[in-house]
């Protein structure tokens, strides 16, 4: 069992905050292994609820307290797994959170576009959310060493981190498992809380991002290539980074005429599922995108890192027309911070136009202190 981070924050929440305490993330991250762990350890007296199961999607979605407390009275805390699948869950929370205060109450949810629409929205000022990823380097540092974390970090590249993935003993396991998360669980939010017109082409649309990783990405070429609008594909990749499939880093700009940032680069939250779709799960010596991939996990374990430790930053790339650039920019605490992510290289220089315009903090991120950027 991987210690999740989230775990000490959420019970504390759950007991001090008198709000509902909201978790999402894409499917299998772990997020209700985490949250019966969290009820484990409060020891409160809970009902729980599977959204799945049909009995309980007219209580919760009536707008009915009475129903509502038929099935929640004597308990002290409320728990519901996919809670988006309810209609007017939101609504229907808010009923029971206002008048029933002292009810703890714990919700999940595997699609942010159905969260924010369905219970986030109606419960402004009345809960705290959560995103849960897949299994954080940050996280493997509380019960790891350096050495067993470099250990671990060629399977990460390869078949990325998802927690059943990340604990099965061997790669056969490993590629099962994945295939099975991509072949059965990957779209599932998208094609039932969305109508998809082209459905057999959001994966061949993630296939194309996917040989995509560290470039910029034109629209207008991935409609090309995929015979669709340019609307529809936009509008693709906007439902599969709200399901936690992808997400994209924009061109930091200051407006300068020589900067690029018009064009957007995406990332995969999990290597796996990208190799995966692709069809490579060859060991790393045998590829020749060490450095896609190399840039995705820093970049994104960056990213975990800071969603957890709830840092105010954000994220950007930066390039300019003459070639200048750096992969990976932070902006924080007024100031900005530019990286280059490389995999073997051991030195390397700021770019002048950069070290001009902005100034700022610079750093190479290797492989021989990438623990300390994410850890």
């Amino acid at each position: 069992m991987v210690p999740r981070l989230l775990l000490n924050e959420m019970c504390a929440k759950i007991l001090s905050s008198g709000k509902v305490v909201i978790l999402f993330g894409a499917r299998q991250t772990g997020k209700t292994t985490l949250c019966n762990q969290v009820i484990e350890k409060l020891g409160l007296r809970t009902f729980m609820v599977n959204a799945d199961q049909a009995k309980y999607l007219a209580v919760f979605s009536g707008k009915d307290l009475d129903r509502m407390l038929s099935l929640t009275e004597g308990y002290e805390m409320l728990f519901i797994d996919e809670a988006h699948r309810i209609p007017d869950i939101g609504l229907n929370i808010k009923i029971l959170h206002d008048e029933v205060p002292g009810l703890k109450i714990l919700l999940t949810g595997s699609s942010s576009f159905e969260l924010s629409q369905k219970v986030t929205e109606p419960l402004t000022g009345r809960k705290h959310v959560y995103q849960l990823y897949p299994v954080a380097t940050c996280e493997l540092s509380s019960y790891m060493n350096a050495f067993e974390i470099n250990e671990t970090l060629e399977d990460t590249l390869i078949y990325g981190s998802y927690p059943e993935v990340f604990t099965a003993k061997n790669h056969q396991d490993k590629t099962e498992i994945l295939e099975e998360i991509t072949n059965s669980y990957l779209f599932k939010d998208v094609l039932e809380t969305t109508t998809i017109r082209y459905r057999f082409l959001l994966r061949d649309l993630l296939k194309l991002i996917a040989f995509q990783i560290g470039s910029e990405v034109s629209l207008h070429e991935l409609s090309k290539s995929l015979g669709i609008s340019r609307e529809t594909v936009e509008n693709y990749l906007r439902l599969m980074e709200e399901s936690f499939i992808i997400y994209r880093l924009s061109g930091f700009s200051r407006n300068l005429r020589k900067e690029i940032s018009k064009l957007d680069k995406f990332y995969f939250y999990d290597l796996g599922i990208r190799n995966c779709l692709i069809n490579n799960l060859n060991p790393l010596d045998t590829r020749n995108d060490h450095g896609q991939l190399w840039e995705n996990f820093i970049i994104t374990e960056r990213l975990k890192y800071i969603s957890y430790k709830k840092m105010k930053s954000s994220a950007y790339f930066w390039r300019t027309y003459t070639g200048a650039e750096l992969d990976y920019v932070e902006e924080r605490e007024g100031k900005l911070f530019g990286y280059e992510i490389k995999y073997k290289k051991d030195k390397a220089r700021i770019p002048n136009a950069w070290k001009e315009t902005y100034g700022g903090e610079y750093q190479l991120i290797n492989k021989s202190n990438y623990l300390s950027f994410m850890t």
